[in-house]
Protein backbone atom coordinates (compact mmCIF):
# COMPACT_ATOMS: atom_id res chain seq x y z
CA UNK A 1 0.00 0.00 0.00
CA UNK A 2 1.61 3.47 -0.80
CA UNK A 3 1.36 5.81 1.64
CA UNK A 4 0.66 9.32 1.40
CA UNK A 5 1.84 11.95 3.94
CA UNK A 6 0.04 15.67 4.17
CA UNK A 7 2.15 19.02 4.98
CA UNK A 8 0.08 21.41 5.90
CA UNK A 9 -0.65 25.39 7.66
CA UNK A 10 -3.38 23.40 9.75
CA UNK A 11 -5.49 21.00 9.79
CA UNK A 12 -8.95 21.75 10.25
CA UNK A 13 -9.66 21.90 6.88
CA UNK A 14 -12.29 20.58 4.32
CA UNK A 15 -9.93 18.83 2.18
CA UNK A 16 -7.94 17.56 5.16
CA UNK A 17 -11.35 16.27 5.92
CA UNK A 18 -12.40 14.45 3.07
CA UNK A 19 -9.22 13.89 0.85
CA UNK A 20 -8.61 10.53 3.37
CA UNK A 21 -11.90 9.06 2.37
CA UNK A 22 -12.02 9.94 -1.21
CA UNK A 23 -8.48 8.49 -1.83
CA UNK A 24 -8.97 5.35 -0.14
CA UNK A 25 -12.39 4.53 -2.27
CA UNK A 26 -10.86 6.02 -5.41
CA UNK A 27 -7.76 3.39 -4.75
CA UNK A 28 -9.38 1.00 -3.67
CA UNK A 29 -7.49 0.84 -0.80
CA UNK A 30 -4.21 0.73 -2.66
CA UNK A 31 -3.16 4.27 -0.83
CA UNK A 32 -3.97 6.01 2.22
CA UNK A 33 -2.99 9.00 3.70
CA UNK A 34 -1.09 7.56 6.54
CA UNK A 35 0.84 10.52 7.87
CA UNK A 36 0.82 14.49 8.29
CA UNK A 37 2.09 17.35 9.96
CA UNK A 38 1.37 21.07 10.26
CA UNK A 39 2.89 24.22 10.96
CA UNK A 40 0.01 25.47 13.01
CA UNK A 41 -3.11 24.95 15.19
CA UNK A 42 -6.64 26.71 13.36
CA UNK A 43 -7.50 29.36 15.97
CA UNK A 44 -10.77 28.48 17.26
CA UNK A 45 -11.12 25.24 15.54
CA UNK A 46 -10.20 21.72 15.85
CA UNK A 47 -6.47 20.76 16.82
CA UNK A 48 -4.41 19.20 14.63
CA UNK A 49 -4.49 15.68 16.55
CA UNK A 50 -8.17 16.13 16.84
CA UNK A 51 -8.12 16.50 12.66
CA UNK A 52 -5.95 13.31 12.67
CA UNK A 53 -7.44 11.18 15.12
CA UNK A 54 -10.79 11.77 13.50
CA UNK A 55 -9.24 10.39 9.92
CA UNK A 56 -7.04 7.57 11.36
CA UNK A 57 -3.92 9.74 10.13
CA UNK A 58 -0.79 9.61 12.11
CA UNK A 59 0.25 12.89 13.48
CA UNK A 60 4.04 13.80 12.99
CA UNK A 61 6.24 15.92 14.41
CA UNK A 62 7.90 17.62 11.44
CA UNK A 63 8.20 18.02 7.83
CA UNK A 64 11.32 16.16 7.61
CA UNK A 65 9.33 13.04 9.21
CA UNK A 66 6.76 12.94 7.17
CA UNK A 67 8.77 13.47 4.01
CA UNK A 68 10.93 10.59 4.49
CA UNK A 69 7.82 7.86 5.68
CA UNK A 70 5.64 8.53 2.66
CA UNK A 71 5.44 7.51 -0.50
CA UNK A 72 4.01 10.08 -1.97
CA UNK A 73 2.96 13.84 -0.54
CA UNK A 74 0.11 16.62 -0.75
CA UNK A 75 0.98 20.02 0.25
CA UNK A 76 -2.43 21.28 1.51
CA UNK A 77 -3.02 24.65 2.78
CA UNK A 78 -5.52 25.63 0.16
CA UNK A 79 -6.87 29.02 2.32
CA UNK A 80 -3.27 30.37 2.74
CA UNK A 81 -1.56 29.89 -0.51
CA UNK A 82 1.18 32.30 0.93
CA UNK A 83 2.53 29.76 2.80
CA UNK A 84 3.56 26.98 -0.18
CA UNK A 85 6.86 28.40 -0.36
CA UNK A 86 7.87 27.46 2.93
CA UNK A 87 5.77 24.50 3.01
CA UNK A 88 7.20 22.68 0.02
CA UNK A 89 10.66 23.80 0.45
CA UNK A 90 11.73 20.06 1.29
CA UNK A 91 8.74 18.60 -0.55
CA UNK A 92 9.72 19.52 -3.57
CA UNK A 93 13.29 18.84 -3.29
CA UNK A 94 12.15 14.87 -2.04
CA UNK A 95 11.89 13.01 -5.86
CA UNK A 96 8.58 11.92 -4.31
CA UNK A 97 5.23 12.59 -6.46
CA UNK A 98 3.97 15.47 -4.80
CA UNK A 99 0.40 17.38 -5.33
CA UNK A 100 0.63 21.15 -4.33
CA UNK A 101 -3.24 21.96 -3.37
CA UNK A 102 -4.44 25.11 -5.43
CA UNK A 103 -3.76 28.63 -5.24
CA UNK A 104 -0.33 26.94 -6.34
CA UNK A 105 1.32 30.49 -5.83
CA UNK A 106 0.18 34.18 -4.73
CA UNK A 107 2.41 35.78 -7.45
CA UNK A 108 4.50 34.69 -10.51
CA UNK A 109 7.78 34.76 -8.85
CA UNK A 110 6.59 32.42 -6.15
CA UNK A 111 5.26 30.38 -9.21
CA UNK A 112 8.54 30.40 -11.02
CA UNK A 113 10.61 29.86 -7.34
CA UNK A 114 8.33 26.26 -7.03
CA UNK A 115 8.50 25.08 -10.44
CA UNK A 116 12.68 25.72 -10.28
CA UNK A 117 12.46 23.80 -6.74
CA UNK A 118 10.40 20.73 -8.51
CA UNK A 119 13.32 21.19 -11.38
CA UNK A 120 16.16 20.79 -8.55
CA UNK A 121 14.85 18.13 -6.78
CA UNK A 122 13.66 16.45 -10.18
CA UNK A 123 10.31 15.85 -7.96
CA UNK A 124 6.80 15.33 -10.20
CA UNK A 125 4.64 17.82 -9.34
CA UNK A 126 1.08 19.49 -10.24
CA UNK A 127 -1.48 21.98 -9.02
CA UNK A 128 -5.11 22.66 -10.60
CA UNK A 129 -8.33 23.31 -9.04
CA UNK A 130 -10.61 20.75 -9.36
CA UNK A 131 -13.00 22.16 -11.32
CA UNK A 132 -10.23 21.73 -14.41
CA UNK A 133 -12.15 17.93 -14.10
CA UNK A 134 -15.77 18.78 -14.39
CA UNK A 135 -17.34 15.73 -15.94
CA UNK A 136 -18.77 18.28 -18.35
CA UNK A 137 -15.47 19.11 -19.60
CA UNK A 138 -13.86 16.37 -19.62
CA UNK A 139 -14.39 15.30 -23.88
CA UNK A 140 -14.36 19.37 -24.91
CA UNK A 141 -12.32 19.23 -27.92
CA UNK A 142 -9.73 21.63 -28.16
CA UNK A 143 -8.89 21.71 -31.69
CA UNK A 144 -10.32 25.21 -33.34
CA UNK A 145 -11.37 26.97 -30.10
CA UNK A 146 -11.13 30.44 -31.05
CA UNK A 147 -13.45 32.45 -28.05
CA UNK A 148 -14.32 30.83 -24.74
CA UNK A 149 -17.01 32.88 -22.56
CA UNK A 150 -17.13 31.48 -18.98
CA UNK A 151 -19.65 32.47 -16.57
CA UNK A 152 -19.38 31.50 -12.02
CA UNK A 153 -19.82 32.89 -8.95
CA UNK A 154 -17.62 34.21 -6.52
CA UNK A 155 -15.11 37.01 -6.52
CA UNK A 156 -11.47 37.23 -8.36
CA UNK A 157 -9.84 36.92 -5.67
CA UNK A 158 -10.71 33.22 -3.96
CA UNK A 159 -12.91 32.03 -7.04
CA UNK A 160 -10.83 33.28 -10.04
CA UNK A 161 -8.78 30.03 -10.39
CA UNK A 162 -12.20 27.92 -10.63
CA UNK A 163 -12.86 29.52 -14.15
CA UNK A 164 -9.24 30.14 -15.34
CA UNK A 165 -8.23 26.05 -14.77
CA UNK A 166 -10.63 25.14 -17.30
CA UNK A 167 -10.27 28.15 -19.77
CA UNK A 168 -6.72 27.34 -19.60
CA UNK A 169 -7.42 23.55 -19.97
CA UNK A 170 -9.16 24.41 -23.42
CA UNK A 171 -6.99 27.20 -24.58
CA UNK A 172 -3.40 26.19 -23.37
CA UNK A 173 -1.21 28.95 -22.40
CA UNK A 174 -0.22 32.11 -24.12
CA UNK A 175 -2.35 35.06 -22.64
CA UNK A 176 -0.34 37.85 -24.04
CA UNK A 177 -2.69 40.38 -22.03
CA UNK A 178 -5.40 41.35 -20.04
CA UNK A 179 -8.55 43.63 -19.69
CA UNK A 180 -10.80 44.50 -16.70
CA UNK A 181 -14.56 45.22 -18.27
CA UNK A 182 -16.17 44.81 -14.89
CA UNK A 183 -18.60 46.41 -12.98
CA UNK A 184 -18.38 47.41 -8.91
CA UNK A 185 -19.90 44.00 -7.96
CA UNK A 186 -19.37 42.13 -11.04
CA UNK A 187 -15.95 40.78 -11.99
CA UNK A 188 -15.32 40.40 -15.71
CA UNK A 189 -12.43 39.75 -17.44
CA UNK A 190 -11.04 39.61 -21.62
CA UNK A 191 -8.16 37.30 -21.93
CA UNK A 192 -5.91 37.99 -25.57
CA UNK A 193 -4.32 35.52 -26.73
CA UNK A 194 -0.95 36.08 -28.94
CA UNK A 195 -2.39 34.63 -32.07
CA UNK A 196 -6.16 36.52 -31.56
CA UNK A 197 -7.96 33.77 -29.78
CA UNK A 198 -9.78 35.65 -26.97
CA UNK A 199 -11.37 34.43 -23.89
CA UNK A 200 -13.75 36.62 -21.32
CA UNK A 201 -14.58 35.36 -17.52
CA UNK A 202 -17.24 36.88 -15.48
CA UNK A 203 -18.33 36.13 -12.00
CA UNK A 204 -21.71 36.60 -11.21
CA UNK A 205 -22.53 36.49 -7.58
CA UNK A 206 -23.29 33.03 -5.63
CA UNK A 207 -26.37 32.26 -7.41
CA UNK A 208 -24.91 31.71 -10.48
CA UNK A 209 -23.37 28.36 -11.70
CA UNK A 210 -20.48 27.68 -13.35
CA UNK A 211 -20.47 27.50 -17.82
CA UNK A 212 -18.73 27.70 -20.70
CA UNK A 213 -19.71 28.80 -24.02
CA UNK A 214 -17.38 27.78 -26.49
CA UNK A 215 -17.03 29.25 -30.47
CA UNK A 216 -15.01 27.49 -32.84
CA UNK A 217 -13.47 28.30 -35.95
CA UNK A 218 -16.30 28.48 -38.58
CA UNK A 219 -18.72 29.79 -36.47
CA UNK A 220 -19.95 26.57 -34.41
CA UNK A 221 -20.67 26.77 -31.06
CA UNK A 222 -20.75 24.75 -28.22
CA UNK A 223 -22.82 25.23 -24.69
CA UNK A 224 -21.90 23.68 -21.46
CA UNK A 225 -23.99 23.79 -18.56
CA UNK A 226 -23.19 24.00 -15.09
CA UNK A 227 -19.87 21.58 -13.54
CA UNK A 228 -20.20 18.10 -11.85
CA UNK A 229 -18.81 15.22 -10.13
CA UNK A 230 -15.72 17.41 -10.06
CA UNK A 231 -14.11 15.96 -6.98
CA UNK A 232 -14.45 12.68 -8.23
CA UNK A 233 -12.89 13.04 -11.30
CA UNK A 234 -10.40 14.76 -9.79
CA UNK A 235 -9.18 12.76 -7.05
CA UNK A 236 -8.99 9.76 -9.71
CA UNK A 237 -6.38 11.76 -11.60
CA UNK A 238 -4.39 12.08 -7.87
CA UNK A 239 -4.56 8.46 -7.54
CA UNK A 240 -3.28 8.37 -11.35
CA UNK A 241 -0.63 10.52 -10.38
CA UNK A 242 0.76 8.72 -7.56
CA UNK A 243 0.88 5.20 -9.29
CA UNK A 244 2.38 6.73 -12.81
CA UNK A 245 4.83 9.77 -11.55
CA UNK A 246 2.72 11.82 -14.60
CA UNK A 247 2.16 15.51 -13.31
CA UNK A 248 -1.48 15.57 -14.76
CA UNK A 249 -1.35 19.44 -15.45
CA UNK A 250 2.04 21.32 -17.10
CA UNK A 251 3.77 23.30 -15.36
CA UNK A 252 3.60 25.83 -17.85
CA UNK A 253 -0.12 26.48 -17.63
CA UNK A 254 -0.36 26.51 -13.74
CA UNK A 255 2.52 29.42 -14.22
CA UNK A 256 -0.04 31.52 -17.14
CA UNK A 257 -2.71 30.39 -14.31
CA UNK A 258 -0.94 32.28 -11.29
CA UNK A 259 0.33 35.51 -13.66
CA UNK A 260 -3.32 35.94 -14.77
CA UNK A 261 -4.44 36.24 -11.37
CA UNK A 262 -1.82 38.33 -10.63
CA UNK A 263 -2.15 40.31 -13.61
CA UNK A 264 -5.91 40.35 -13.30
CA UNK A 265 -5.53 42.31 -9.84
CA UNK A 266 -3.25 45.05 -11.76
CA UNK A 267 -6.10 45.11 -14.45
CA UNK A 268 -8.58 45.97 -11.59
CA UNK A 269 -7.28 49.05 -11.24
CA UNK A 270 -7.08 50.74 -14.45
CA UNK A 271 -10.59 49.15 -15.99
CA UNK A 272 -10.21 49.12 -20.20
CA UNK A 273 -6.94 49.14 -20.01
CA UNK A 274 -4.87 45.85 -21.63
CA UNK A 275 -2.32 44.83 -19.32
CA UNK A 276 0.29 43.10 -20.71
CA UNK A 277 1.82 39.86 -19.06
CA UNK A 278 5.31 38.99 -18.92
CA UNK A 279 6.20 36.12 -21.34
Amino acid sequence: MKKIGVIDYYLDQYHFENYPGWIREASEGTMEIAYAWAKTEHTGGKSNAECCAEQGVELLSSMEEVIEKSDCLIVMSPDNPEMHEELCSLALGSGKPTYVDKTFAVSRQAAQNLIEMARKGNTPFFSTSALRYSREYRNVEKEGIEAVASRGPGMFGNYGIHQLEPIICMMGAGVEKIMYVGAKDTPCFVLRYSDGRFATMTQLGWECDFGVAINYKGDHARVIQGASDFYQQFIGELVGFFEDRIPRVPAEETLQIITILEYGHKAMEQPDTWVKLPG
